[in-house]
């Protein structure tokens, strides 16, 4: 059975999706965009942004009963790969000291609110 979670102090899902679902013992995480809870990316580009996007990860995780350290899947979406992946992985790797979750990385043409990162995830409930 699928347990739909709701973090009231991350980004409110649309109406079109849950934050996360949980589901035999996997927590899965939609994606993520680095803005405010007033839909505003934050300003400053691509490190700021998937910072932002890894923060509200972290809560909806939390909410979940889990955690940045229980990711065993990530996804990113860039908009520009050939300018921001090089960025994007320094601030990307502050969230994960040790060993990163395996993850895909893939250029796209646009993403919400012209974001230029989304990221989504797959992590375990311990």
């Amino acid at each position: 059975m699928k347990k739909v979670i709701s973090a009231p102090d991350a980004v409110p899902p649309l109406p079109a999706f849950s934050q996360a679902v949980v589901s035999e013992g996997k927590v899965y995480a939609s994606g993520s965009v680095g803005c405010d809870k007033e839909f505003v990316l934050v300003p400053g580009g691509i490190k700021p942004q998937t910072r932002a996007a890894l923060e509200n990860l972290e809560k909806v995780l939390k909410a979940a009963g889990s955690g940045l350290e229980h990711i065993v899947k990530a996804n990113c979406y860039l908009s520009n790969m050939q300018r921001d992946y090089v960025a994007m992985n320094e601030a990307y790797l502050e969230f994960f000291k040790g060993d990163p979750p395996a993850r895909t990385c893939v250029g796209v043409v646009v993403l919400p609110l012209g974001a230029d990162i989304e990221i989504e995830c797959i992590a375990e409930v311990p």
